[in-house]
């Protein structure tokens, strides 16, 4: 049960001793199964992994998407159900867009030691005029509130990113309309550091992994042994 009243359906994986945990978590419109790429070079690692559906998205409860707002207890759930589950093992997260909103909208920033998020969008603002628009964008926002409760001041992830002390990854496309490459600019720019940027050549929405394949997948077993989160 997570802390937003839904109950989450996940799968979880252990991994060998020392290794790490990493938490993955996906984004809009999607389930934990897209995740499965990444858990497998991450299991195949040694890390222990934990894939989730947020509230309101494949197997778990919850009917009204809230654009990280209450997907952010789901996320803060995940990481306690992890350091549960995998004691003593330092923890790392990989969110993909929503999840990534999510990942820094909580009430206070996430217990991890490393955070990789992937085209993550700044404001709730500019994700909506990218995909709409201006003209239409101050209607669908003025929605919010008596749709969902919230303004669209509460949905601003680049307002929280600054509040994380451990390293983090941010890491779009290049050919990303959604989030696009001046998005993620100003993430990694509001940002502590020790931080890490990559704009994926060629790379869309959410397509990180399948688009740079390889690449990708030694640029985040990197990141996340620089930051103390597996082995060598």
């Amino acid at each position: 049960m997570s802390r937003s009243g839904a109950t989450l359906r996940g799968w979880y994986a252990s991994g060998e001793a020392g290794r790490g945990a990493i938490v993955l978590v996906h984004g809009i419109h999607a389930d934990r199964r897209v995740m499965l790429p990444r858990a497998r070079f991450l299991h195949r690692a040694g890390y222990a992994v934990l894939l989730f559906d947020l509230q309101g998205h494949g197997e778990s409860t919850g009917d009204r998407i809230t654009f990280g707002a209450k997907e952010s207890l789901d996320v803060e759930s995940a990481v306690e159900l992890m350091r549960a589950k995998a004691p003593g093992e330092r923890v790392g997260v990989i969110a993909v867009s929503l999840g990534g909103a999510a990942a820094l909208l909580g009430p206070q920033p996430l217990d991890v030691d490393a955070l990789v998020l992937e085209s993550v969008f700044p404001t709730i603002t500019a994700a909506t005029r990218n995909r709409v628009g201006p003209v239409l964008t101050p209607l669908l926002l003025w929605q919010l509130r008596p749709r969902l409760g919230l303004s669209a001041s509460a949905l601003r992830p680049i307002d929280h990113i600054g509040q994380v002390r451990e390293p983090v990854f941010v890491v779009s496309g290049d050919a990303d309309p959604h989030t696009t490459p001046d998005d993620s600019r100003g993430m990694f720019a509001a940002a502590n550091e020790p931080k890490e940027f990559w704009l994926v050549p060629q790379a869309a929405h959410e397509d990180l992994h399948a688009v740079a394949g390889a690449e990708y997948e030694q640029r985040i077993l990197a990141f996340f042994r620089r930051c103390g989160v597996g082995g060598s």
